[in-house]
C-alpha cells in the first residue's frame, strides 16, 4: 500500500512541477508588459498568474510532507497535509485581491490610459490558451489521481482563464475610447479570485473535519450483502476521496466459532474496498446476534 502513496505522491509531484514551470512563464509575459504598458488589469492578471507559481511551490512542499510514512505520531500518516496546503493555496487568493482592490481604487481617482498594442493582445491570447491547456490537464489528471491539491490548483488557474479573458475585453474597451473599463476588469478580477478561493476552502474544510466521503446506505447495503450478516449500525467513514477509512459494526450468529465469525468480517472488509475505490482501510466490529441464522436464511436480515 505505501508504494502505491509512493507512486501516487512522485505522479502529483511531477505534474506541479510541469506546471508551475508553465505559470512562471505566463506570469512574467503578463506581468513584465503590463508594467510597461501601464495596464492595471494586465498587471492584475500577471500578479494572478505569479500566485499559481506560489500554489504550485506550497502544493509541492505540502506533498513532500504528505508522502511520508505513518509514524507512531501519526498512525494515519500525512495525507490531511495535502489538503491542508490546499488551504495555503486559498489564502493566497484571498492575499492577492488586497494589493489589485487598492490598485484599482487609485485608478478610478487618478485615471489614466494604458497603452494597448497589437503585441497586448498576443501576449493575452498567448497565454489564455496555455491556461485553458494547463487548467484541463491539471484538472482531468487531479480527478484520475484522487488529488485533492491537483483539482484545487486546477480551480485556481481557471479562475485565471476568466481574468484573461476579462483582460483580452477590457483591451478592447481601452481601444474603443473606454480607459476605465482597465481598473473596473481588475476589480472583476478580484471577485473571480474570491469565489475559487471560498470554493477550495470549502472543499478541503470538509476533509479537514471528516465530512463522510461516503452514503452510509452505501456501506450498509454491501455489509448486508455478505453472507452470514444480520444487522449493519454505527457506519462511520472519513477521509480523502483516495484515502477513505470505514469502520462499521456488524452482527453475525452468536453461535458461529471466533474463527468462522472472523472470515465474515474479512469478507465484508474485502467486499467494501472492492466495490468502493479509495477505500484504505475498513474496521469490521464483530457483535453477537441470536438467531441470526434463521434470519438470514430466510432472507429477512434487517439493518438496526
Amino acid at each position: 500500500m505505501y508504494l502505491n502513496l509512493m507512486a501516487y505522491y512522485d505522479a502529483v509531484r511531477r505534474i506541479l512541477i510541469y506546471i508551475f514551470v508553465l505559470n512562471i512563464t505566463v506570469a512574467l509575459l503578463k506581468g513584465v508588459y503590463g508594467l510597461l504598458t501601464n495596464s492595471l488589469s494586465m498587471s492584475a492578471d500577471g500578479l494572478h498568474s505569479l500566485f499559481d507559481s506560489t500554489s504550485n511551490i506550497i502544493g509541492l512542499v505540502g506533498i513532500a510532507i504528505a508522502s511520508r510514512p505513518p509514524d507512531r505520531e501519526h498512525p494515519y500518516g500525512h495525507a490531511k497535509f495535502e489538503t491542508f496546503a490546499s488551504i495555503g493555496i486559498a489564502v493566497l487568493l484571498f492575499a492577492s485581491c488586497f494589493q489589485l482592490i487598492l490598485a484599482a481604487v487609485g485608478r478610478f481617482q487618478n485615471p489614466s490610459v494604458p497603452e494597448v498594442t497589437e503585441l497586448s493582445f498576443g501576449i493575452m491570447g498567448l497565454t489564455l490558451v496555455v491556461n485553458i491547456g494547463v487548467s484541463a490537464y491539471e484538472y482531468i489528471l487531479g480527478k484520475r489521481l484522487k488529488s485533492s491539491i491537483l483539482v484545487a490548483d486546477s480551480m485556481h488557474t481557471r479562475s485565471d482563464i476568466y481574468a484573461s479573458v476579462g483582460v483580452i475585453l477590457g483591451l478592447i474597451a481601452i481601444k474603443m475610447g473606454y480607459p476605465l473599463a482597465d481598473p473596473v476588469i481588475a476589480l472583476l478580477i478580484c471577485g473571480l479570485i474570491i469565489l475559487t478561493g471560498i470554493e477550495i476552502i470549502k472543499d478541503s474544510s470538509s476533509v479537514l473535519l471528516d465530512k463522510a466521503p461516503i452514503e452510509e446506505s452505501a456501506i450498509f447495503d454491501l455489509a448486508k450483502s455478505v453472507d452470514g450478516v444480520c444487522t449493519c449500525h454505527r457506519v462511520r467513514t472519513r477521509g480523502m476521496a483516495g484515502e477513505i477509512y470505514v469502520d462499521l459494526h456488524i452482527g453475525v450468529d452468536s453461535s458461529l466459532s471466533i474463527e468462522a465469525a472472523h472470515n465474515v468480517a474479512e469478507d465484508v472488509e474485502h467486499k467494501i474496498k472492492s466495490k468502493i475505490v479509495g477505500v484504505k482501510d475498513v474496521v469490521v466490529h464483530l457483535e453477537p446476534q441470536g438467531f441470526c441464522e434463521i434470519k438470514a436464511q430466510k432472507g429477512s436480515t434487517s439493518l438496526v
